[in-house]
């Protein structure tokens, strides 16, 4: 038995017996989405940040200085920008770290994966305390940006290959729950965020450098357990009385073969899909990150029963209808989260094509609808209509693993998704970007606030059908890509995969031939799902305010 063996980390010591549940892997992957996901949350930081040295009102730098000075110094405050750097600095590495570390994930597990995360993303958080503690805002680029950075990227991926291979009739639905979570992550962590540093805040500290070690120490409990929650099943496991379908006829877009990640991602499949997610993302993340000041222009005064141009609301009506936005933004966050659930479990029964054919044609429907609809006045048919589109832009994220599962087998899905997602870095560019360039140049153009939209939401259903024609020419893979019976022994090999699994549990606990007991998978459901549904109670609390 070779030393790797003995390590609890190993790939060997995760694979399950014939008793155990497969619905204690779910929440395992959700622990671990649940705390990467705040990073969806981190603007929550970005003003008190922005006041740590003048406490009450920020002490600013000197006009001189540039951003590379300001870095290092200790005598003023940080500017907004500066700050939302890092959560750029999050995105760009999440999608570096997945494509260059999914093909050793797919070999180390994702139990040495999800500790790997953890390490990372409580580590940058720690980092982050130390440098707002020392007032460098360079370390909190390079631990929460990029060493956090690549901990979202592995935790990121981590579940979706055992997710797949836990559920091949259920694809969708298990990489759905768990990518759920990452959407949700920001909905309960940002409240927390929101208490700990009232909590911390004192007369000589706004409380973010202590939030962030308890943070820290928080996830990392809940990561590692999710890691250590990990199991993968054995080669050629499958659920009780399921068969696997036939690749022809209405399956011919699911196979039951395996392409090597070397080859997947040279095929025009893949950049199709590429295309279409990177179309899919780039239409709804632009729209989140201006949903606020979207319909605070658009609505202006009739948000508050008064016909009035935005321009000529008084400060205390801005402040009204700021508050209503902020619910707009909640409740399009909840259906960002619920999309991610509900049209990945759609998708085993519609497919994976079927599903993105939907998102496109009701999105552009949608999309080119808006400006009517902004025109009439009719508020409850303009929030309905994007939170369907946030809804669907959530459904992009989780239903693309099965979609790849689908076209290249399940055996280095995890890798090749990690690749995939290199698509999510150019269109959390690629969207924001276009949406706010067409808003400044109209704004100078001298176009009222309330039409600046009019003109961008036709680009984007006009970006939605090509994606619609990128979906309708993804074929099957061509037979002389799949991997041939001895390359996928071969790969096998290397991914340490048993035909039959181990006796005992990497921490000693006997799983193997052990039936799983109702009593743990329900304990392991209740500590994902009681902080959720505390996230979205609090959402919807928010939300409601939209409709008072």
């Amino acid at each position: 038995m070779s030393q790797s063996q003995y390590s609890l980390l190993s790939k060997e010591r995760t694979i399950a017996g014939e008793g155990f549940n497969r619905w204690l892997v779910p929440p395992a992957a959700l622990a671990i989405h649940l705390c990467i996901g705040m990073a969806y949350g981190f603007s929550v930081f970005w003003l008190p940040l922005s006041k740590a040295i003048g406490l009450d009102k920020p002490v600013a730098c000197a006009k001189e200085m540039g951003i590379f000075e300001e870095l290092f110094a200790t005598n003023c405050d940080w500017k907004v920008s500066t700050l939302g750097l890092m959560y750029t600095l999050f995105f760009i590495f999440l999608g570096c770290s997945a494509a260059l570390f999914g093909g050793w994930l797919e070999r180390a597990g994702p139990r040495k994966a999800g500790f790997v995360s953890a390490l990372c993303w409580c580590g940058g958080l720690v980092i982050s305390a130390l440098g707002v503690y020392v007032h460098q805002a360079w370390l909190l680029w390079v631990g929460g940006g990029v060493i956090g950075g690549i901990g979202l990227g592995l935790g990121y991926i981590s579940p979706v290959s055992t997710l797949i291979k836990w559920f091949p009739d259920k694809r969708g639905m298990a990489t759905g729950m768990a990518i759920m979570g990452f959407g949700g992550g920001a909905m309960i962590g940002a409240p927390l965020a929101d208490w700990l540093m009232r909590h911390f805040a004192t007369p000589t500290s706004v409380g973010v450098w202590e939030t962030f070690l308890c943070m820290a120490a928080i996830y990392f409990v809940f990561m590692m357990a999710g890691a250590f929650g990990y199991r993968v099943p054995a080669s050629g496991w499958k659920p009780a009385g399921w068969t696997p379908p036939a690749s022809q006829g209405s399956n011919a877009m699911i196979t039951s073969r395996h392409v090597h990640l070397s080859k997947a991602w040279k095929t025009p499949q893949f950049w199709l899909i590429w295309s279409v997610l990177v179309l899919n993302v780039s239409a709804g993340i632009g729209i989140l990150g201006m949903a606020s000041p979207l319909l605070q222009e658009v609505f202006a005064g009739k948000l508050l029963g008064l016909n009035i141009a935005f321009n000529d609301l008084t400060a205390a009506q801005k402040t009204q209808i700021a508050t209503i936005a902020a619910g707009f933004t909640g409740l399009l966050s909840l259906f960002n989260i619920g999309g991610r659930f509900f049209w990945a479990t759609c998708s085993d029964y519609i497919g994976r094509k079927g599903t993105y054919f939907i998102f496109f044609v009701l999105g552009a429907i949608l999309y080119a609808s808006i400006p009517s609809t902004a025109q009439s006045g009719s508020q409850g048919l303009f929030v309905l209509f994007f939170c369907i589109i946030l809804s669907m832009y959530g459904g992009g994220f989780s239903t693309v693993p099965a979609y790849l599962a689908d076209m290249f087998g399940s055996q280095m899905v995890g890798a090749i998704h990690g690749r995939l997602l290199t698509a999510w870095a150019t269109a959390g560019i690629l969207g924001p970007v276009l949406i706010t360039y067409i808003r400044e140049s109209k704004l100078a153009a001298g176009v009222a606030k309330a039409d600046v939209y009019n003109e961008t939401m036709y680009i984007l259903a006009g970006m939605l059908v090509l994606g619609f024609i990128c979906n309708l020419l993804v074929r099957p893979v061509k037979d002389s890509v799949f991997m041939t019976d001895e390359e996928l022994a071969a790969e096998r090999k290397l991914a340490h995969d048993r035909v039959t699994a181990s006796s005992t549990d990497a921490a000693g606990v006997a799983v193997a031939g052990t039936p799983t007991s109702p009593v743990l998978v329900m304990f392991a459901w209740l500590a994902v799902g009681i902080p959720m549904l505390i996230g979205i109670s609090i959402t919807l609390q928010k939300a409601v305010i939209l409709f008072k």
